[in-house]
């Protein structure tokens, strides 16, 4: 068999393998009698290993702490000296006819004589001798002196150019790094050129003696936090790529940062970038399925299927493992997930509570993890049976002891003192169709106390097979309750609810070690004290890294539900096509604010003049000058009548049908700056520079408009925006102001609700997406920003190349977005993403608006100029 038996997990979890050597292993003192057996020795820190090159002969493993004695044996007259002898208390057999199975380890004294083919027996016994002397000490001690061996081997590793693609190629950065797999980590040197990454192991066990990653198929970056250190980067690039996914840690975080900012600033890396708020926008939309967001959310908070300490962890959803009908229809099907599993039986709950409320500072709430390396082997040891074996030094748990059973699990989960583990991604992952049930390698992990052989996951009654198991829980997982849920369950694990006086409030308190930033590793210079904190880490698991500081939003729609590996096309949404079908020059100065009701289109400029025009002559129809000052917007009120808000604080009604002036009256006490019109309630509202928003009713007759006034909003600065929108019988005002904030006001009983600080400049433009429950607002600073009007906070933020100065909504899924270089953009609310461009003007747009009876958008600018778009989409 050529392929080497030999695997860095037959190892202790963080040993390290130096090199091999070729040798025959016998128990006698003669390479021709006894059971002499040729193959390789691999020396490791801990062990020495021997793989013979038959494998059906079990690997042997020999500790060095299990040594008495190393020695070399003193040559006979008729042979070679270039032998070493090992006398064992115990060793341990391995792979035996190369099956996976438990460990054997043999309690007896036995020698052991190694004939080395090549290598001298005098240097292999020195280094032999060195490691058996670390062996004798104390962890911390040996760690220190293992590494001090490493380092003095590292030093006089040369990194091969040999090996590159083109070694006259130029070495812009090398580096000491690990590369970590699953209980693994890989010394060797990291070289970056302008085209390539490269990674030399120091060991020859990796596959290839050299692993490159050309920049250009590089696809995503991610820092990572490694043992509670921000020394981690983990790379993916395209899934063509020979090295599609690797995970480095480096010796610094000042290492690992030089890194990142090399590849993120090289001219051949093409990142994929989708931003957390976008992807949360997608999410809430129904763009992006529950199970992908999770996956996203774990990867941002530094849980990889790499690391075992940070495994990606899934909620328990199913509460029912019983019935014989799954019905996701009833609450009672799912688990409550606004508390942590530990709150979820009251009765546990209390003696939890009581010896909390006893405990000194730090006090914690769980004295195990929800995700941790023993937890996550626990249901995956079906699956990757030597990472158990690794993790416990070549044995499996004791028989009932084992993922037996869903339905004992989750009520152990409920009724432990000391189990509270949620899930990992296999429960959920239809693609391997519940491998991680099945006792595919026909192991035997023993009998249980009944008698019974431990070997498939017992599933629940519902269930008809793995396959069918998780399939019927991904279902859950994306069921209407799930969605309106999961975001409850995201402030515990990534959110406002992790950490703080939050968690303390909803009882999800762990102990302070788990938590990023609680304990600086570099910091603890006794070795003893940053050992045991280590392998606390090790085996206790860690919270994820915080990602929202406020309450998440709630999921909204379930229409689409993609994967993340979707083609982009896939979610590219579908612009309408604009065609400009006319150009209107009427004004002198800029125009202001625009509207259209019919063959009309009305404007008001900073020429202080109103323009009527009709779109099937073609040609101005009314032009009328309102005032000497600058007009700043209009709305319709009625089929003929426009009001108009000036600089002057005066609000005009004109009528377009007769040419005259109905009303005018003195608003506010500083310039009107933007008005709205309310259709079935018929009423007004303006909002000014003096800091008040009005409502007004009775409009139409003159004189009438004063004594209609309906409600007054007092703020401490300049309203400049004015939005709505309507809860069952209800109905809020909403207003953006010269500072950034917006204020929500009940119209019914003039009461303000809320205040949100949005922008930090003044909000220019405002529009209320219903559907959604959100508001879109423009600053000063040119930012768009979405605001949840459930939770109160900003969720998204764009920023285009030119400042936004103007929005409208078509009252489906797209949102115009007009800058201040005369770009017009077309932005999906659904996608969260650009839609299309156009250049429509040749200075900023201050105003648009959509007709939805015409199907054309209206485009006001600063250039003076008014254009009409007609509009059609793909069907």
């Amino acid at each position: 068999m050529d392929k080497s038996r030999f695997s860095m997990l037959l190892l202790e979890p963080g040993e390290i393998y130096f090199e091999d050597f070729s040798c025959t292993l016998n128990d006698k003192d003669s390479v021709t009698e006894g059971n002499a057996r040729q193959g390789r020795l691999k020396l490791c820190s801990k062990s020495l290993v021997f793989e013979p090159r038959d494998w059906t002969y079990p690997l042997v493993k020999l500790q060095f702490k299990d040594c008495d004695k190393l020695s070399i044996v003193k040559p006979r007259s008729h042979e070679s000296h270039n032998v070493i002898k090992v006398t064992m208390k115990q060793y341990a057999e391995m792979l035996e006819e190369n099956i996976l199975a438990p460990y054997k380890f043999v309690y007896e004294k036995k020698d052991f004589y190694i004939y080395f083919d090549f290598a001298s027996a005098e240097e292999c016994l020195y280094q032999m001798e060195q490691l058996q002397r670390a062996s004798t000490l104390h962890a911390p001690e040996h760690n220190s002196m293992v590494a001090t061996i490493l380092h003095s081997r590292y030093m006089r590793m040369v990194f091969d150019p040999v090996m590159m693609d083109d070694f006259t190629e130029e070495i812009v950065c090398e580096l000491q790094a690990e590369k970590i797999s699953p209980l693994v980590r890989h010394q060797g040197k990291l070289a970056l050129t302008p085209t390539t990454i490269y990674f030399q192991p120091f060991s020859n066990v990796e596959s290839s003696p050299i692993l490159k990653l050309k920049l250009s198929d590089l696809r995503r970056l991610y820092k990572r936090r490694f043992l509670l250190r921000q020394v981690g980067l983990e790379i993916y690039s395209a899934e063509a790529s020979s090295l599609p996914h690797i995970y480095l840690t480096f010796q610094s975080e000042n290492d690992r940062d030089r890194v990142y900012t090399i590849l993120e600033d090289s001219p051949h890396v093409k990142l994929q970038s989708v931003q957390t708020d976008e992807m949360t926008l997608q999410w809430q939309n129904g763009i992006v399925s529950n199970y992908d967001y999770l996956m996203y959310l774990n990867c941002l908070a530094d849980r990889s299927k790499n690391d075992l300490t940070q495994y990606p962890v899934f909620p328990w959803v199913i509460s029912d493992y019983v019935s014989e009908v799954l019905d996701l229809n009833k609450t009672d099907t799912f688990r409550d997930l606004s508390k942590p599993m530990g709150a979820l039986n009251p009765d546990r709950f209390e003696k939890l509570k009581e010896r909390y409320d006893e405990m000194c500072e730090p006090k914690f709430m769980y004295g195990s993890h929800y995700s941790a390396p023993g937890l996550v082997l626990f249901y995956l040891v079906r699956k990757y049976p030597q990472y158990m074996l690794c993790l416990q030094n070549g044995r499996f748990d004791h028989p009932d002891r084992m993922f037996n059973s869903v339905k004992d699990v989750y009520n152990n989960c409920l009724r432990n003192m000391s189990d509270f583990k949620e899930l990992v991604p296999e429960f959920y992952d239809i693609d391997a169709k519940g491998d991680f049930l099945l006792n595919m390698y026909e192991i035997d992990f023993g009998e249980r106390h009944d008698g019974s052989k431990v070997n498939n996951v017992a599933l629940p009654p519902w269930a008809s097979s793995p396959e069918d198991f998780v399939v019927k829980l991904r279902e859950a997982l994306e069921s209407d309750y799930v969605s309106r849920h999961l975001n409850m369950w995201i402030d515990l694990i990534f959110g406002y609810k992790q950490r703080g006086e939050e968690a303390v409030k909803a009882y999800n308190v762990f102990h302070h070690v788990c938590y990023e930033g609680s304990v600086d590793l570099e910091r603890i210079c006794d070795m003893n004290d940053r050992h045991a904190l280590e392998v606390q880490i090790m085996e206790f698991g860690q919270v994820p890294k915080q990602l929202f500081t406020k309450p998440h939003v709630r999921r909204i729609s379930h229409r689409i539900q993609s994967a993340l590996s979707r083609n982009d096309q896939d979610l590219s949404p579908t612009p309408y096509t604009m065609e400009c079908i006319d150009t209107i020059r009427l004004h002198k100065e800029a125009v202001t604010c625009v509207v259209r009701r019919g063959n009309r289109v009305i404007s008001v400029g900073k020429d202080g003049t109103l323009k009527v025009y009709d779109t099937q002559s073609r040609k101005q129809i009314r032009s009328v000058i309102m005032c000497s000052t600058p007009l700043s917007s209009c709305v319709m009120v009625d089929e003929n009548v426009v009001a108009v808000g000036s600089w002057d604080n005066e609000i005009y009604l004109y009528d377009v049908e007769y040419g005259r002036i109905v009303d005018s009256f003195r608003a506010h006490d500083d310039s009107v700056s933007c008005l709205m019109w309310l259709q079935k309630e018929r009423l007004l509202i303006s909002g000014g520079s003096d800091g008040v928003g009005r409502v007004w009713g009775q409009l139409g007759r003159a004189g009438r408009a004063l004594r209609g006034l309906r409600a007054e909003l007092d703020h401490d600065v300049g309203v400049t925006a004015l939005a709505y929108r309507r809860r069952r019988h209800e109905i809020d005002i909403i207003t953006g102001c010269s500072d950034g904030d917006v204020y929500i006001w009940d119209l019914g009983s003039r009461k303000l609700l809320t205040k949100i600080s949005v922008h930090q400049s003044a909000v220019i433009c405002a529009c209320v997406v219903p559907s959604a429950d959100r508001i879109v607002t423009v600053g000063e600073e040119g930012d768009m920003r979405v605001t949840d009007l459930g939770v109160l906070c900003s969720v998204y933020q764009k920023h285009l190349v030119s400042a936004v100065r103007s929005l409208c909504w078509d009252g489906g899924d797209v949102l115009w977005l007009g800058d201040a270089a005369g770009g017009l953009t077309q932005w999906h609310l659904l996608c969260v993403a650009v839609a299309g461009d156009t250049v429509a003007h040749t200075d900023t747009i201050n105003s648009i608006y959509f007709d939805e009876i015409s199907q054309t958008l209206i485009t006001a600018s600063k250039d003076k100029s008014i254009k009409i778009w007609q509009l059609s989409r793909p069907s």
